[in-house]
């Protein structure tokens, strides 16, 4: 029964989410707390309630000042060089763009923390795709599945979970993985490719201006960029004029939303980066490198815990680039916003998690799906755990996963003359759609920022993220290392 209910919880929560009948908020905590009632547990609610918020307050705690740190170095131009590197390959071609998302989602993400590569990729690009028009859901996904592949890296969390579980060495069982993860990362960029493709062939010839509207006719056939005004324009700063030649007028494919999707009619988003905004620091650039860097080296080699290292390094930042009380209290109001929202999710996701497992949910529905895999299989036990990965991971968190499951996995593997590095490396094979889980508390970032519905990503994302991880899969086991 529990098996049974954990399961239609989960397909109840997916389904009102993505039919947009309730936000994702309230489906955390009021779907949860209604199956906690069916199955008789509704007495014990607020301890496994609370017991699923400490496990997930420090997340939360980092999460806010995470948020407030990266916030404060875009705010005072950090990143600016690395955005207008970004912008310039970028031009106006959607191509480039989407490609341009994938890179430098997969350069930041190795600082293994997925809250920052999705502030600073979007901080960066959600200025052009709006003003180029492009359908946003392309920039979150392509995001997101680029960090999930990204977020394998040993310090990333989940290989160290599955060392950690099996008593193995991180090293052993990342490294022997790298190349079937770069072909899963170069099916991110072909991915990127192809949709960039359908953008482009959904908004036609683009063109740029720095006096106002540039237009030119030119055969929808032909997919070749018109850049007008590079000279002013080619500095990497936000194009001044986006206009559609051809192509329809915003209408994408089933799943493709049309652009604009899930964001406000206003254009605020335009000014993140502004070149001329009053936060810039550039005196104090080279501070904020070194306070940066050091933070991500500290972060890597876990001096302190994470939440305690960004609530220092936010409060510094803070201090040294805005020493007035009255500007340090605008920088933290500007991004209030996002802090609510992400922590709010944080808390409201504790709720989901808590009674899924205080329940004995997870449980149950782990050994029924491992009680299910025939005996025939069970010399191939390496792939029958990639395979489980891709939903695993999506529907439980890596903790549970990990300390949960694969200890599981691995003693069935071993039965059958399978060896626990296999089962740890198979493991890794979904973390891709991991990624876009509503478990995990940085996508609430990525869709907070980029100002998409959580129900419109997830659409969008999921089966290009599990192809993802298909490929990953596949990859192990043609390179024989699955």
């Amino acid at each position: 029964m529990l098996t049974i209910l954990g399961f239609v919880m989960i397909a109840a929560f997916l389904a009102l989410i993505m039919m947009k009948k309730m936000s994702p908020m309230a489906a955390l905590v009021l779907i949860p707390a209604l199956f906690c009632v069916l199955v008789g547990q509704g007495a014990h609610l607020g301890d496994y309630v609370l017991k699923g918020i400490g496990d997930l307050a420090p997340t939360a705690a980092m999460l806010m000042f995470a948020i407030i740190y990266f916030g404060v170095m875009i705010d005072v131009g950090l990143f600016d060089p690395i955005v207008r590197g970004i912008l310039k390959f970028c031009k106006a071609d959607p191509v480039r763009v989407v490609v341009g998302t994938a890179l430098l989602a997969a350069i930041v993400s190795l600082d293994g923390d997925g809250s920052t590569t999705f502030m600073i990729t979007v901080s960066a690009l959600y200025p052009l795709y709006k003003r180029l028009k492009m359908s946003l859901v392309v920039m979150t996904g392509v995001a997101a599945t680029a960090n999930g592949v990204m977020n394998t890296l040993p310090w990333g969390g989940p290989t160290a979970r599955a060392a950690t579980a099996l008593k193995l060495d991180a090293g052993d069982i990342f490294v022997p993985m790298i190349p079937a993860l770069a072909v899963g990362l170069a099916a991110v960029f072909a991915l990127a490719y192809v949709l960039g493709r359908r953008e482009r062939k959904r908004l036609g010839v683009l063109t740029l201006g720095d006096t106002g509207p540039v237009t030119e006719t030119v055969p929808e056939k032909e997919t070749e960029q018109v850049l007008v005004g590079a000279g002013a324009g080619g500095t990497g700063g936000t194009p001044a004029e986006a206009r559609r030649t051809t192509g329809g007028a915003g209408t994408g494919s089933d799943d493709e939303p049309a652009a604009g999707s899930g964001e406000p009619a206003d254009d605020d988003g335009l000014q993140v980066l502004d070149p001329q905004r009053a936060t810039l620091r550039p005196k104090l650039y080279w501070f904020n490198a070194a306070l940066t860097l050091a933070l991500l080296t500290l972060l890597i080699l876990q001096t302190l815990p994470i939440p305690v290292l960004f609530l220092l390094g936010a409060a510094l930042a803070l201090t040294v680039n805005f020493p007035h009380m009255k500007d340090q209290k605008a920088r933290v109001a500007a991004h209030a916003e996002n802090v609510l929202n992400v922590s709010g999710m944080v808390f409201a996701a504790a709720v989901f998690t808590g009674v899924l497992t205080g329940t004995g949910m997870v449980e149950h529905m782990a050994r029924w799906l491992v009680s299910g895999i025939p005996d025939a299989l069970g010399p191939h036990m390496g792939i029958v755990t990639g395979i489980l990965s891709i939903p695993l991971t999506y529907f439980m968190s890596n903790d549970g996963f990990y300390f949960g499951i694969v200890p599981i996995l691995a003693e069935a593997g071993a039965a059958h003359g399978v060896a626990p590095i296999e089962i740890a490396r198979a493991s890794l094979v979904g973390q891709a759609l991991h990624m876009s889980s509503p478990l995990v508390p940085a996508v609430y970032v990525l869709v907070g920022m980029a100002k998409v519905e959580f129900g419109d990503h997830t659409k969008f994302t999921v089966k290009w993220a599990a192809l993802t991880s298909l490929v990953v899969l596949c990859a192990g086991v043609l390179f024989g290392i699955l």
